[in-house]
Parts: C-alpha cells; structure tokens; sequence
C-alpha cells in the first residue's frame, strides 16, 4: 500500500507551508543528485514533467540524449527538519526515464527495481536490507574545509566525554527520528571519531532510499557541530576503516525464507544456496560493492574488515556471517560492503548473486569457524577459502568475467560504471604519491 496520494503530498506541502521541493536521484558513483523547484512547480513534478539535462550527469548519457525526466516516487516525500528557520525544503525520491516514457536503464534505482523483478519470478515477496553505515567525525579547520583532525580518541561503545562526537550522534538521531527512521543503535565504534548509527531494516528500495537520506542528514548535522563527517572507506591509516555491512533476507508471503528451524543451525535449503551464490561471485563483484581505490586500503587482514571469501555462523573475520537471531529475524551478513558504494547497485549484484545459487541448487562450502586471519596461504587454500581482490584494478578485471554480476548491472551501468573506475584507478596509478617521496627521494 502507498504511503501518500498526490492529494496528501498538496495537503501537507500547504499546511506546513514548505517553500521549496529537491527533486532527488542518485548517479552511477552513488552520489545524491537533485534538482530543487519552488512549491509553486509541485503540479507539474507530480505530473512527471520535470526535465533536466542527463549529460551533465556521470554516466548517464551523451550531450545529443541529454533530455530525461524525474518521476518521483510520492511515498518518499519527507520534509527537512533543519530547514524550519529558513522555509521548509522537502524532497521527493526520484526515478529517471527517458523522454519516450520509458525507464532509463542507467538509473542505478530503476535497475535495482528490475533485477527485484527476477526474485519475485523465482516465488519470493520481499528482499530485504538492514544496514549498518559507519562514518568518521573530523574537525572543520577556519575555512570550514575539513582537516585530519579528530574530534574525539573514544573506542568502541565509549561513552562522552571520552566520545566528544556523543552530542553529535544523539542530534543526528533525533533528525533521522522525525523524518520517520526508526534508529535501533547509536554508538562510538572501534576507532577514534568513528561512529555507527543503526536503523530499521526494509524493503531493498526503501533501504537504499534510507542509506542516501542517512547520508545526507549525517554529513549536515554534523557541519552544523563544526565538523566533517565521511563515509570514505580509510580515511586513516592503522585504524580500523569504516564497512557497512548489510544484513540481506529473503521473504515469501511474510515467512522468512532463510529460516527452517528443523535443520543445522535453522537456516534453509534457500538460505545455503543463497551463501553459495555470494560465495561464487563474491571476488567479481567486489568492485561494486567496494568501489573506490581507497575500499582496498580496509580489506587488509588485522583491522576486522573481511578479505577472504567464506562463511560462518561463529566467527566475525569471513565475508558472510550468519547472526544468532532466528525466526523472522534469519539472515545472511555480507560484511566486506563498504558505504562509498552505490547501495543500489550494490543490492542489485548482492541478490543476483544469492538469485544464482538458488536458481542453479547450489551447495554452500563449510562454515569455517576458526579465525581465518592466523591461517596462512596453505591453511586457506586446504579450506578452500580464496582471497578478496587486494585492489580497484583487479576487482575491475573479476567483474568484467562475471555474466551474473553484469547482468544484474545492465549493460548501461556496467560499462559506465567500469569506464569511470578505470579511468580512476588510471589517475591513482600513474600519481606521485607522498609514502614514494618519504621512501626514496632522499635515498635514490
């Protein structure tokens, strides 16, 4: 059932007297784009007739295309607490189609709609996400330009005045709280200045609309405490990077498929098979999930992120985790995600992956419930347990050999997504960086 009619969406933008609407849409490098229309262009935003020009959008398309149109999705209407002071603002979440009225296969939201789409063709109902964003807080310098400065040398779950990002937290709560998210922990995590605020699971698409929101409010909340918040994955060297693990569930007819409770561990024939498809594609679509040069500076053996590919039920340091909770609450933990990625692309590569291995009936390896990081090379290998891609341009060539994980992309996204990471990874590679000149400027 929808959320809001357009009638509701007029009712409340008149009675709380907004002022202005952002049309928001997200681009291929999972960025929040948005187009921002006085109250007065309501009608015609709710009649999909909001153009803008999609050329000046990465990879979306050529100057000659450059036409496309924003259709909102009502249920996504929120108004922006902060915004009261100055005028209200409110915001609808949108899908981008072409001008012939049809969905534009670039559109990372649509494409995540689609591959939803081959799940419910298999039987199921509902692919839901609960995710678990980490972020780091740093000081703003005079310029309000952020420094590597950090706010705080709390550790994880302190408590203030050890955690001086505590107020911070509890205000960025409080905004997500009125804007509807129902937040079920807030805490200092393990490094200094690294926070982690979880919130509700839902819906796939409703998840990912929560992720890009979070985002927003978390980075303007804390520019109002004078501070830089960032979702970069290793911001800091010798400290523990930030992931977002996602907590993945298949449903059919409001029953959780992953739940049996007469089998090992009370997870389903479905479940497994669905492990055993993350564990298949896991090295090729890593790059998705971890989609910056800098995501490979975490997936390093010693500060709790994964970097080899297995499963447990146990243990914290495999890829796939499996969390005591049963019954509705049963899932699958992919925990090498990391919250630079485009969650909608991300969601998209995540359920193909799992949609494969129960298409196909595969059979998940062992769990492996010792601690993966004191095995060496033969000890994984006698375990079967491959290794993460160590950098952009490796996860960039495992993606490209994967039919799975470029079908779940589409051909649009695909080759967008790949021709910018390249071109990326090219500027990285061919960089002077400092660690060079500090190793052998004076030694050579």
């Amino acid at each position: 059932m929808s959320k809001y009619t357009k009638d509701d969406i007029r009712a409340i933008v008149e009675k709380e007297n907004v002022k202005y609407i952002r049309l928001q849409f997200t681009d291929i490098l999972g960025t929040i784009k948005n187009v921002e229309i006085p109250a007065s262009q309501l009608e015609k935003a709710l009649d999909n007739k909001m153009m803008f020009d999609g050329s000046s959008i990465e990879g979306f398309v050529r100057i000659e295309e450059s036409d496309m149109y924003l259709y909102p999705d009502v249920d996504t209407f929120v108004i922006f607490p902060w915004t009261a002071e100055k005028g209200k603002v409110a915001r609808f979440i949108c899908d981008i189609y072409n001008p012939d009225g049809t969905p534009f296969e670039g559109c990372p939201r649509y494409n995540l709609k689609r591959v939803l789409k081959q799940m419910e063709d298999l039987g199921f109902t509902d692919f839901n996400l609960g995710p678990e964003p980490e972020f780091f807080l740093f000081k703003l310098d005079e310029k309000g330009e952020p420094t590597l400065e950090l706010n705080d040398n709390g550790g994880y779950f302190d408590l203030a005045p050890t955690d001086l990002g505590e107020n911070c937290r509890r205000d960025i709560v409080l905004e997500l709280e009125e804007m509807g998210f129902e937040i079920e922990a807030s805490h200092h995590e393990v490094a200094p200045g690294q926070h982690e605020i979880d919130f509700k699971y839902a819906n796939a698409v409703r998840a990912c609309d929560d992720i890009q929101t979070f985002k927003l409010v978390v980075k303007t909340i804390a520019r109002k405490h004078g501070l830089h918040a960032t979702f970069m994955p290793k911001p800091l060297f010798g400290v523990n990077g930030s992931g977002m693990h996602c907590n993945l569930s298949l449903f059919k007819n409001g029953e959780n498929a992953f739940y049996d409770p007469k089998s090992e561990l009370e997870l389903s024939d479905t479940a497994r098979q669905f492990i055993a498809g993350i564990v298949k594609h896991a090295t090729n679509f890593t790059a998705v999930t971890n989609p910056t040069v800098n995501s490979y500076k975490r997936l390093v053996p010693g500060y709790e992120a994964p970097c080899y590919v297995a499963w447990s039920a146990r243990n914290r340091s495999p890829l796939i985790r499996i969390p005591a909770s049963r019954g509705l609450s049963t899932r699958v933990e992919v925990r090498s995600v990391d919250p630079a990625a485009n969650p909608y692309m991300a969601m998209a590569v995540l359920l193909a992956s799992g949609l494969d291995g129960i298409k196909n009936n595969l059979t998940a390896p062992k769990p492996v419930d010792r601690n993966i990081y004191v095995m060496d090379k033969a000890e994984r290998l006698a375990h079967g347990i491959v290794d993460l891609p160590s950098t952009l341009a490796q996860a960039l060539e495992s993606l490209k050999s994967d039919e799975v994980v470029v079908g779940a992309l589409g051909e649009h996204l695909f080759a967008h997504f790949v021709e910018a990471k390249e071109i990326e990874w090219d500027m990285f590679r061919t960089q002077v960086h400092p660690w060079e000149r500090e190793q052998y400027l004076s030694q050579y």
